[in-house]
């Protein structure tokens, strides 16, 4: 073996122990992590341990799970989950992150949880205004492209990322030093969240700049007035845009057209009223902006599988279900 073979034998060793150790690392964190979160939260269901920071716990797959997104870090320590958002799909893991930047209506089901091991999940909000003062602390420059940016999306969770993930539910365990230190680790997760592979996502909304923010903006105006009549003219015309124009780059960052966010907005309200409010269909369609309520239960039982009494019904029996055995426990 001559000399250059063997440098590179040792170049090729070293580089095979680092990853090891990399390896090695992330998987402890990912076994602390898991640990953490199931000393904190020991019955099924969501908490806020810190401000921002929330756990989440399920002894079983759920069904799907109709919801509003909002700008966030989300990370899984055991089981899996889906999110669906228009016609795309996310599938992410303890090997995976997803991260999103608008608000929107996403259907979302746990896939893999049991009582001998449960899904135990994160999120942490973020915040656009601290997004932005990271990035400019950090001199990451403003980006100029009007390239449409998705809204939401999964990429692996890297050994550094996951390390401040670790250290910043650690706190839960020193409130006083949370107080101080927790600011400083989300900025860092903010940090490495701009240095990675979704750092796009995260600029465009943070330096308001390119399409993503007209349609973020415009999905504020329909979440704002959702019961209200769909002019399309008068949003895209506000945006600065054609129609078609706003049409294409609404579809490119919400993957859903105006029309059909807008009616998920509603149907989800309209459940909401039944489920919250005791109101009947019929009161709960109007209530949302429908003016035929048959029109309104065929929409209803196409997005949630059921006409809308029974659906609420069966919600309202799984409640029961669930404080039941609650109780028992």
């Amino acid at each position: 073996m001559n000399a250059k073979t063997s440098e590179k034998s040792d170049i090729d060793l070293m580089n095979d122990q680092q990853t090891k150790r990399e390896a090695d690392r992330a998987q402890a964190n990912r076994d602390e992590l898991k640990e953490r979160i199931a000393q904190t939260i020991r019955d099924d269901g969501t908490i806020e341990p810190l401000k921002g920071l929330h756990f989440n716990r399920s002894s079983s797959p759920s069904e799907c799970l109709h919801s509003v997104s909002i700008p966030a870090f989300c990370a899984i320590a055991q089981g899996s989950k889906e999110v669906l958002l228009g016609s795309d799909r996310y599938q992410y893991d303890p090997m995976h992150y997803l991260l999103a930047t608008v608000e929107l209506p996403i259907v979302s089901q746990i896939l893999e949880a049991s009582k001998a091991q449960p899904y135990f999940s994160l999120r942490l909000d973020l915040d656009p205004t601290l997004v932005g003062s990271v990035m400019v602390e950090a001199g990451y420059p403003s980006s100029r492209s009007r390239a449409d940016v998705k809204a939401i999306d999964v990429s692996p969770l890297n050994a550094n990322l996951l390390d401040a993930v670790v250290r910043l539910v650690r706190l839960l365990d020193s409130p006083a030093e949370a107080h101080v230190l927790a600011p400083l680790i989300k900025r860092e997760i903010i940090y490495r969240l701009l240095m990675g592979e979704q750092g796009n996502r995260l600029r465009h909304i943070a330096v308001l700049g390119g399409y993503t923010y007209h349609i973020a903006r415009a999905v504020e105006r329909l979440r704002k007035d959702f019961n209200e009549p769909l002019r399309i003219e008068n949003i895209a015309r506000e945006m600065g845009m054609s129609v078609s124009g706003f049409h294409h780059h609404f579809k490119s960052v919400t993957a859903m057209s105006p029309l059909q966010f807008q009616k998920q907005l509603r149907l989800q309200e309209a459940r909401r009223l039944m489920l919250g409010e005791n109101l009947d269909a019929t009161s709960a369609a109007y209530r949302v902006g429908y003016d035929d309520a048959s029109h309104f239960n065929r929409e209803y039982k196409r997005l949630f599988g059921t006409p809308p009494m029974r659906d609420v019904e069966r919600l309202r029996e799984a409640a029961r279900e669930t404080a039941s055995t609650a109780r028992r426990n």
